[in-house]
């Protein structure tokens, strides 16, 4: 009996949105058909959505990519012997050698598009489960000093070292503690997270397990944005897998540890992104942002001590814990170590997933990777780090992607989200954009942000329409100082930075004279 042809769809959202489902569908359907035998396998994206549904077929060679793919492509691939690989006008041939991914340096995103993401067999095929393994043997300290001689800082927006966060619940007294994964990725551009849980779910799990077993805690709750229906879904089967083969639960493996992990669903509020105020919506409460200190790792969920990380944070966990902190540390620049899965997005023709080692540069992204503008245009000004981050010109694309470097500039990493806009972006706009994100999205707890915001958008208004505008660019400046200085939390303290970045680097959007 011949073995049966392997045939890979994605099941990731964003390949779901450009018609996957149907897709594989068609060709389930045109198989049987031709009385051909195949086995379809529902992978994770590679994070080329500029070709998805992207279909790969297993061959002696490797993997050989067609794409993107529509259902009335799918009897003439069936016709070309693409089942065999067989070349085609959409055949894009070995998906590894294609340009985009073969310059990356994948680790967290290792598995991603390689295997089934709901299959614990796939993953314990690709090095999964081999970090908890040696966690499982070593002490609590050595775990957390392993993260931290790794270099591994958060990958939201304070880039603050994982390790001494670690550290400091570790070496807290307390009768419990826990730990949270923050998967409420809220900000624009930003798609990282959702393809974590979408695509590699095991992964999350096993560094959650791995910070449980480093600090003491016996429960973990991942915290995931209502509108990510799929990565819930994925995680939650994912989690029961893990139950039923004894990689979470009360004697893990045999090592004799406890672990619980469940899923939480956000409330639909930007600022639950902020690790007290997503505290609060956990404990059932309003998402508004508690003052600081106490510093949760002290006093977080339910008042006790909390490891409080984002998804690509914990993500890169088990690698670290499998290869070594000497590994992880010897990829990246300065104090950045590692690699960032950064997001293309916006006005850019390739855009998806890119994981390189800090130290590419913006330029290198925009266009070895993304191809430029998806308009043709040229690029006029990009926005990395969500919508508090800074809007860079072209003289600043240059900089390399480090979180010194980008200080240095005014500018922040964040989440490695990059949006793109071409020479028709009206920068003046944006800038009211991002005064009006933080009037809507604030949770209004303090003044700065709740008044300054509203205030901001005003001036942005008058400005734009030549009322007074030296003296309101004057009292923007002098409210986003206030803002920066004043506010409780980064939802105010940042707003500033896209609103500052627009008025310093793009000065003459906001000294148009208006059509007579």
């Amino acid at each position: 009996m011949n073995k049966a042809l392997i045939i890979y769809v994605p099941c990731d959202s964003s390949a779901i949105a450009l018609g996957s489902n149907e897709v594989a569908a068609a060709i389930v359907h045109e198989a049987q058909a031709r009385g051909i035998e195949i086995q379809l396998v529902r992978n994770g994206s590679r994070g080329m959505f500029w070709l998805e549904p992207l279909v790969e077929v297993g061959t002696d060679q490797g993997r050989i990519a067609y794409g993107p793919i529509e259902v009335e492509d799918v009897a003439g691939l069936f016709d070309a012997g693409f089942e065999k690989g067989a070349a085609h006008p959409l055949q894009l041939g070995l998906t590894e050698e294609i340009s985009y991914l073969k310059k990356q340096e994948r680790l967290t995103f290792m598995r991603v598009g390689i295997t089934d993401p709901v299959s614990l067999d796939d993953y314990l095929a690709h090095e999964g489960y081999a970090g908890l393994k040696r966690a499982a043997a070593m002490s609590a300290q050595n775990i957390v000093q392993e993260v931290l001689d790794s270099g591994l800082r958060g990958r939201g927006g304070a880039a603050f070292p994982t390790g001494i966060k670690w550290k400091t619940v570790l070496n807290t007294e307390a009768t419990d503690k826990y730990v949270v994964c923050n998967a409420d990725e809220g900000d624009s551009g930003t798609f990282s997270d959702r393809m974590v849980m979408e695509d590699d779910p095991f992964m999350l799990i096993e560094g959650m397990t791995i910070a449980g077993l480093a600090v003491g805690a016996k429960q973990g709750y991942i915290y995931v944005r209502s509108e990510y229906p799929h990565a819930i879904a994925a995680l939650n089967k994912a989690i029961s897998s893990a139950y039923q083969h004894g990689y979470l639960g009360k004697d893990i493996c045999g090592y004799g540890q406890t672990f619980e992990l469940e899923v939480r669903k956000g409330a639909g509020s930007y600022v639950c992104g902020e690790e007290t105020a997503l505290l609060e919506s956990l404990e059932g409460r309003r998402g508004i942002v508690r003052a600081k200190p106490p510093l949760p790792a002290i006093q977080g969920l339910f008042g006790q001590p909390t490891v409080i990380n984002n998804v690509i944070s914990l993500a890169a966990v088990p690698l670290i814990l499998a290869r070594g902190a000497d590994f992880y540390k010897n990829v990246g620049m300065g104090r950045s170590r590692g690699t960032l899965p950064m997001q293309l997005a916006g006005n850019i023709k390739q855009g998806g997933l890119v994981e390189k080692a800090f130290g590419v540069t913006l330029r290198e992204l925009l266009f070895d990777f993304g191809a430029g503008t998806a308009s043709g245009r040229p690029i006029r000004a990009v926005q990395v780090g969500g919508p508090l981050g800074a809007y860079l010109p072209e003289s600043k694309f240059d900089t390399p992607i480090d979180y010194e470097a980008f200080a240095a500039i005014g500018a922040t990493v964040g989440h490695g989200g990059i949006v793109v806009f071409d020479d028709t972006v009206d920068m003046a706009k944006q800038a009211r954009y991002a005064m009006e994100f933080c009037a809507v999205e604030s949770c209004g707890k303090c003044t700065p942000c709740r008044i300054g915001s509203t205030r901001g958008v005003e001036a942005v208004d008058k400005i734009i329409a030549n009322q007074d505008r030296p003296q309101q660019i004057h009292l923007l400046r002098d409210l986003c100082d206030v803002m920066v200085n004043g506010s409780l939390c980064a939802m105010g303290s940042m707003t500033p930075n896209p609103v500052l970045s627009a008025l310093n680097y793009f000065p003459d959007d906001f000294n148009r004279k208006l059509n007579p």
